[in-house]
């Protein structure tokens, strides 16, 4: 089987194409990814001399590009690629426009061009944002309606739509997965828990939006990458699935968890404004997939925090380099005339 991971550097690509590689001897995975700032080498590097797997630097909003590497042959494709940060879209939601919704339209496209009738599955990786927020109970199930509220969850919604579209109008084998946050090793430190673990880390501040209420449903990446696999293989064309963790967190819990296992004073924590249309509530409801598919999550979210700290704190360097620029410094000068 030979698979083209998009995105595949950034945090879950590169967890899963771990994952998939280790579980999976007989598989080849092609890696295209932008490289933009979330997406690292150094995530993979443990891979780059594995003959089974082989990393292309490239845009997948570049139709023809993703046209020749598809004509190469593949079995399957597994979208990861996306600008995925709320704040950074808010800023520059131009971005988003272009990589998640027009990037899966040319990969989509490509596919059609390329093997017209044949069965080339697509697995379009998505998130809960795109449901919008729940109220104080309830939880987000397969059919709740869309309503996102910033431009990265309207820019997946989009793309969400485009996927199902190709399924329906050229019979594209495509299947979504909605996914709760996700946490563990190799996250880039702009998000919630590498932020707090590494700020926590050197004695900084932790900056916690509004009054640290908001709840997520927090997921283990390698759960996440369980389910992948077994919705890649075993789910139903044209479906969606939902991925959850089972482990509803407020942002206040999470960041005074995290202090207290590092022994650090809950006074590092600094509340800041509100951003703009900020979603109050996440919850997954992931029985469809358990039903269908016997997936349920295994690592629990007090066993998760536990060893992404341990993670963090034996990477120092990994993050750091992130938080300096270093790496970025770094491909400007690997790629300057690619």
């Amino acid at each position: 089987m030979r698979l083209l991971v998009t995105g595949g550097c950034g945090f879950i690509g590169s967890n899963f194409i771990r994952y998939y590689l280790k579980n999976y001897p007989k598989v080849s995975i092609i890696n295209v990814d932008k490289l933009t700032y979330a997406g690292n080498l150094e995530n993979l590097s443990d891979l780059s001399h594995s003959p089974r797997y082989h990393f292309i630097r490239g845009d997948i909003a570049e139709a023809a590009r993703m046209e020749e590497l598809i004509r190469k042959g593949v079995d399957a494709i597994v979208n990861f690629a996306a600008e995925s940060h709320v704040d950074r879209s808010i800023e520059d939601p131009g971005a988003f426009m272009r990589t998640n919704i027009f990037g899966t339209f040319a990969l989509l496209e490509a596919v059609r061009k390329v093997f017209p009738g044949q069965k080339i599955r697509f697995l379009h990786i998505s998130t809960d944002e795109v449901y919008g927020s729940l109220g104080e109970t309830g939880a987000f199930t397969e059919e709740t309606s869309l309503a996102p509220n910033s431009p990265y969850s309207a820019s997946k919604t989009a793309a969400d739509m485009m996927v199902r579209a190709y399924y329906h109008t050229y019979g594209l084998p495509t299947v979504i997965t909605r996914c709760s946050n996700n946490y563990g090793p190799h996250q880039f430190p702009e998000k919630l828990i590498p932020l707090m673990v590494s700020n926590a880390m050197e004695d900084k501040e932790l900056p916690m939006y509004g009054d640290g209420m908001y709840i997520r449903d927090w997921i283990y990446v390698e759960d996440h990458c369980r389910a992948l696999d077994q919705v890649l293989r075993q789910g139903r064309e044209g479906e969606v699935y939902n991925i959850g963790g089972g482990s509803e967190r407020t942002n206040l819990y999470v960041a005074k968890s995290i202090l207290d296992r590092l022994g650090k004073p809950h006074s590092l924590i600094r509340f800041v404004a509100d951003r703009p249309g900020h979603d109050r509530r996440y919850a997954i409801d992931f029985s469809k997939i358990k039903r269908e598919l016997g997936w349920t999550p295994t690592v629990s979210f007090e066993q998760g925090i536990n060893q992404t700290i341990e993670w963090y704190q034996t990477h120092r360097e990994w993050w750091k380099k992130i938080k300096t620029g270093e790496y970025l410094d770094y491909y400007k000068r690997m790629y300057q005339d690619r």
